[in-house]
């Protein structure tokens, strides 16, 4: 079994899912998808499938047996083992004490930002934090549902700290484009003055601040 199949990011969810009730991966798949949009994105089937069977292998999950439901085919249906769990215990507590750094889409899209000029990059960031703020006002609308329907706290935390991200990307965001309309953000190669002889940039370097 190679050892990237237990690398995989879904590996954790798996295992967290499967601590709360044994399931079947048809099942596993849609509660995932529910819960996150990140997972919606990047789980197929068959990577769930797979994992759930390179930790089959592994040893942290077993097989309960067939579950049937109505005229649905029989699904096998798999629960937490005393090693998953203790695997589980000792990934989250590695990933909560570590902070990493996790590289993201919009990261490597910024690191370039001076490409698209002072109006392009503003257009684009005012976009982006309109959209950042109809996506926080939804969450948090059903976060408050949640709440308001007693499900305990600590079983949403992670919408508690994605509110938290897309908050502080806003302000971020909205920072950036203060700075920019103002002129306190610019190019180098726009600056009046320069303690080192200037350099002509190429045509593919001239509207960019990297």
């Amino acid at each position: 079994m190679p050892r990237r199949a237990l690398d995989n990011p879904i590996v954790l969810a798996v295992l967290g899912l499967l601590l709360e009730q044994p399931s079947h991966p048809h099942q596993m798949l849609a509660e995932l998808r529910k819960r996150s949009d990140n997972h919606a994105a990047a789980i197929t089937r068959g990577t769930l499938y797979n994992t759930v069977a390179a930790l089959t292998e592994a040893g942290w999950l077993a097989s309960q047996g067939q579950q049937r439901l109505g005229n649905r085919p029989e699904r096998t249906v798999y629960a937490l083992t005393e090693e998953g769990r203790d695997e589980l215990v000792r990934r989250l507590d590695s990933q909560i004490r570590n902070p990493e750094r996790e590289f993201s889409q919009f990261l490597g899209a910024v690191t370039y930002l001076g490409a698209l000029g002072v109006s392009g990059a503003v257009e684009a960031l005012v976009e982006r934090a309109q959209r950042l703020r109809q996506r926080t006002a939804a969450d948090e609308e059903r976060l408050a549902e949640a709440l308001a329907a007693g499900v305990p706290r600590l079983h949403v935390i992670e919408a508690e700290y994605a509110l938290c991200l897309a908050r502080a990307e806003t302000a971020w965001i909205d920072s950036v484009i203060d700075d920019l309309r103002t002129g306190s953000l610019t190019s180098p190669t726009d600056s009046a003055t320069t303690s080192t002889p200037p350099v002509t940039p190429n045509r593919k370097e001239s509207n960019a601040w990297h």
